[in-house]
């Protein structure tokens, strides 16, 4: 498997036999970095390589020294298991060279990792959960369309396995609703999966019925043809909507030890077969590709965004929060509609909504600034999506739903933090506080959920003026941010001009003979409140600590608490798993601090009924808080 010298470049005019000898060297790369490695998906990047030969010379226009252009075209491998196929193309193109391929491809510490992953400049985002990387090309397109207004097309590779995936028609649906000609789907139609046939086959006119029936463009085309394949692109890049070109390949196509045979899937080829496959295939070639230019920019000359990475704009400083009295009775999903459109004075800030946006107040951001509001309906997994890409392209999305809803969303919100994506995400109607919708309405995991998440931050707020400078708060953070309302309106606490640093708390009641501390967040800190209260008139006095920071959590207050009262008694409306028990627990525990601890979260199934009541049966409530203080106290 020497390597031959470069015989010649090719570039958008290559006659198609030029590019078949391209599609052949993506192959023999594939085979050659998979068997290296000794692991990967040598047949799943076959079958695909004549497909993004003809791309990559006459139809991306992409400057592979100049990533950064935001005229310039994305290429989004949603069937990201095709790593060697995507590696062999930035090698061709001179973005990385034979040794890198041949020697770090999935090798620890490198980043040719078996997935791709930002990392690398010319990948956008994460992808190898299948199903995903057709979502994130709309939000891509959405945000070159109506928010850049920049000339780049998104193309994105689907594997015909993933077509299964739901997520894959939310986004074909929002493709087609947006009327997104800036999209361009393809899909590897090579029949087999990881254990076997897919569900469809090479039924491709079934394909393109159902791509149809989402309002969008087929095309159905031979993969392997380089002619059909090339006139179908051009189509697709015509301008007049989303496309989706439907290619019929053969998986392992080249070798025909593997091509169409079942078993092979994510199996590197033993060498002695990878020497056979090589052979077959034509040998080793370094042909190397400079496929057409981006063209001009879009308003801003071609240069940046205009935003930059999602930290331009007007400082924060600049933004005129809402101002609420104490006493007043808001709720804090109110709290955050009124900062959230306050801050649309940063241009870089965006909304999204799953059509709630009349509960969870992110309508108020519509109505503000209607060009930076995006609607996707109940499409949860689409709204992150949405997001993500938006946040490729360097803006500040604000994503909301009900907090149970996002539980549905959450292997993208996963994905995301792989993507080391910056966006902030805010989940209302939590807890059985919500009253007499019922358990399917009621986020008592989200919590457990949000703290998982690879550098999350998450924000509980107690009252209006927390939450709307958390909310503002959270556009300078990096990473994933989350916040957590509540349905119900309850007294504002803390003056207009309070400060509410993340990682911090607040302590509401304190004193010397403090013998117990309520640490709660959200509606429980109202109830640790009125427990205190109830407590001083038996002679206890209790120390109470609004936790409206859950990650990071202010360690060093819960243990100067611990260490003052010695009883701590946590109440949350979620389930104990998780949660803020869990973190209160976690700070303590490095220093050994064990204080006499008592947890109160939602441990059964809740059911309809008044606010009330719902706290009460879930042990959450005022009374059920003073009782465990109590007991603790040995009272």
């Amino acid at each position: 498997m020497t390597a031959a010298p470069t015989t010649v470049t090719l570039g958008p005019d290559s006659d198609l036999s030029q590019v078949f000898e391209l599609a052949q060297q993506l192959r023999v790369d594939s085979v050659r970095a998979s068997t290296a490695a000794g692991s990967g998906h040598p047949t799943s990047s076959l079958s695909a390589a004549d497909l993004m030969a003809v791309l990559m010379t006459r139809h991306l226009r992409y400057d592979w020294a100049a990533p950064d252009n935001p005229a310039g075209d994305h290429l989004v491998f949603s069937k990201g298991h095709a790593s060697p196929l995507l590696y062999a193309m930035f090698k061709a193109a001179g973005a990385i060279d034979d040794d890198e391929l041949m020697t770090t491809y999935r090798r620890f510490g490198h980043r040719l990792q078996g997935h791709p992953t930002p990392v690398l400049p010319w990948v956008d985002v994460a992808t190898g959960s299948l199903g995903q990387g057709i979502a994130y090309g709309v939000g891509i397109a959405l945000a070159g369309r109506d928010l850049e207004r920049q000339p780049y097309r998104v193309w994105v590779l689907c594997g015909d396995s993933e077509m299964s995936e739901g997520s894959v028609w939310e986004a074909l649906d929002k493709a087609g609703h947006h009327r997104l000609a800036n999209f361009v789907a393809i899909v590897d139609v090579n029949r087999l999966g990881q254990s076997g046939p897919t569900e469809l086959e090479w039924d491709t006119d079934a394909y393109a019925r159902r791509v149809e029936a989402f309002g969008c463009r087929a095309l159905v085309v031979d993969g392997h043809d380089l002619a059909e394949v090339d006139r179908a692109l051009t189509v697709a890049a015509d301008g007049t909507g989303p496309t989706v070109v439907v290619a019929r390949t053969v998986k392992g196509r080249g070798v025909s030890e593997v091509a169409d045979k079942n078993g092979w899937h994510g199996k590197p080829l033993p060498e002695d077969m990878a020497e056979r496959a090589v052979a077959e295939l034509g040998g080793v070639r370094r042909l190397a590709v400079r496929g057409p230019k981006p063209p001009a920019g879009g308003p801003d000359g071609g240069g940046t965004t205009g935003v930059g990475a999602g930290a331009g704009g007007a400082a924060a400083g600049s933004v005129e929060l809402p101002r609420y009295e104490v006493g007043d009775e808001v709720a804090t999903r109110v709290a955050f509609g009124a900062a959230l459109a306050a801050l649309g004075v940063r241009p870089e800030v965006v909304a999204l909504d799953a059509e709630v946006g009349n509960s969870t107040h992110s309508e108020d951001f519509k109505k503000a600034h209607p060009e930076r509001f995006f609607q996707t309906y109940i499409a949860e997994q689409q709204m992150i999506a949405d997001a993500v890409g938006m946040a490729v392209r360097g803006f500040r999305p604000y994503a909301t739903t009900f907090a149970a809803f996002l539980t549905r969303a959450h292997d993208f919100i996963r994905m995301a933090a792989v993507s080391q994506i910056t966006m902030s995400l805010c989940g209302t109607h939590s807890g059985v506080e919500i009253g007499a919708d019922g358990p399917s309405q009621m986020g008592v995991e989200d919590l457990a959920m949000m703290r998982a998440v690879l550098g999350s931050t998450v924000l509980y707020p107690s009252d209006a003026t927390s939450a709307a400078a958390l909310t503002v708060a959270m556009a300078d953070l990096r990473g994933i941010s989350y916040l957590r309302t509540t349905r119900g309106a309850y007294p504002v606490l803390y003056a207009a001009d309070e400060t509410f640093p993340v990682g911090g708390s607040k302590t509401l009641r304190h004193g010397d003979q403090d013998r117990v501390t309520l640490v709660g967040a959200g509606v429980t800190l109202h109830e640790c409140l009125a427990a205190a209260e109830e407590l001083a008139a038996d002679g206890i006095q209790a120390r109470v600590i609004d936790l409206y920071s859950v990650k990071p959590v202010d360690a060093d207050t819960l243990v100067r608490a611990a260490r003052e009262t010695g009883a701590l008694v946590v109440a949350e409306d979620h389930h104990p798993e998780g949660g803020i028990g869990e973190a209160v627990l976690s700070a303590l525990a490095p220093g050994g601090h064990q204080p006499s601890f008592a947890h109160l979260a939602v441990n059964g199934l809740p059911g309809s009924g008044t606010t009330d009541e719902l706290l009460d049966a879930a042990g959450i409530s005022r009374t059920h808080i003073a009782r465990a203080a109590r007991t603790l106290l040995g009272k």
